[in-house]
């Protein structure tokens, strides 16, 4: 049976608007069955994982247990992957490490079994684990994504910024603006050694924007670079303008290639007094400022901020930084789990069943 051929009479009124959301349905019903399988297929890797672990310590079986059921598997199942031998063995690793199936169910479930491996791997603690896997879930990272998110320490440094957001915002802003800022921000992205000038620095991180805005956090969304004001028949140039979606604010950065002085923020407040008068509407809130500098003694940004009256955060950068040995990857070895599962006892016995 053939298609009627489509006619050329144009459609009827409010049938563009029907079809698009038909549309939308239809990928809504899409997405929602793959996350469906997705969810479906970790959660039967965790009840493999567990039962792994669980017959293994009743039973005292060693390793090679799994290596035949990974065969037994695979011949059971020829077209379906993941029941290689190592996969199996992150499997258990993946219940060890999940003991509570709720947490699987309503939170890691969500994400991709390469995800969970990556905060299996990457992360020592249960609390950061899922605390980084929530923000995958809400912001839809991809596994590169969340990985370069972990490696930075990203949820680690948010919130770390010295602010006077307390004071100077709105309770119900104060905490987003806080969580919206950071310290130290990385710019290793730039390639670029610590001699670097303000301008040079400025001048590289517009040319990788879109890894400044990933460092930056999700809501900053990029003005423009030495953004002209005139004040008074003078003019003067902002080294760093954004505006922030969610706190529907434009955010003024400016860069010192030096250790924080108090007599920075003079500047840096005058650019929130010009921006408020000459960009914001009357549906934006007040202008917050961000200053990033080199170094900056605590006790002195904290006394600095003190007496000013307008939304301010100080922060440092880093251009080149090493990776912190307490993220080196956690994730066992092959080798690693076969040693701890040489210690439930012998694969001699297990040959045997």
């Amino acid at each position: 049976m053939t298609d009627r051929p489509i006619s050329l009479t144009p459609p009827p009124n409010g049938y563009a608007d029907w079809l698009g959301e038909l549309k939308t349905r239809i990928h809504r019903a899409q997405q929602h069955a793959a996350l469906a399988v997705n969810r479906e297929l970790v959660l039967l890797y965790w009840q493999i994982g567990r039962d792994i672990l669980d017959r293994q310590a009743r039973e005292g079986w060693g390793a090679k247990i799994i290596e035949r059921l990974a065969h037994d598997l695979r011949t059971a199942f020829p077209d379906m992957k993941g029941f290689s031998r190592a996969n199996l063995m992150y499997m258990r690793a993946f219940a060890k490490a999940w003991p509570d199936v709720e947490i699987v169910q309503q939170a890691v479930g969500q994400l991709p079994w390469g995800h969970n491996l990556v905060l299996l791997g990457k992360l020592k603690s249960s609390e950061m684990r899922l605390a980084y896997a929530q923000r995958a879930i809400v912001h839809g990272w991809s596994r590169n994504v969340l990985e370069i998110h972990i490696e930075t320490r990203r949820l680690e440094r948010e919130g770390q910024a010295i602010t006077n957001f307390v004071e100077r915002l709105p309770a119900p802003d104060t905490d987003l603006a806080r969580q919206s800022l950071k310290d130290p921000y990385l710019f290793d992205f730039l390639r670029i050694g610590n001699e670097a000038g303000e301008r040079e620095i400025e001048a590289a991180l517009v040319q990788h924007i879109t890894q400044f805005l990933l460092e930056l956090g999700a809501g900053f969304a990029f003005v423009g670079r030495q953004v002209h004001l005139e004040v008074g028949g003078d003019d003067f140039f902002i080294d760093l303008l954004f505006y922030h979606l969610k706190l529907r604010r434009y955010v003024v950065i400016e860069l010192k290639a030096d250790k924080f002085k108090p007599e920075h923020l003079g500047q840096l407040g005058f650019y929130l007094t010009a921006v408020d008068a000459q960009f914001k509407s009357e549906h934006d809130n007040p202008t917050i400022g961000l200053l990033l500098c080199k170094s900056k003694n605590e006790v002195v940004a904290e006394y600095a901020l003190r007496d000013k009256t307008q939304p301010l955060g100080i922060a440092e950068y880093k251009l080149l930084e090493s990776l912190p040995v307490e993220l080196q990857t956690d994730l066992p070895s092959i080798e690693q789990i076969e040693s701890e599962l040489g210690e439930l006892g012998g694969d001699s016995e297990m040959e045997e069943n």
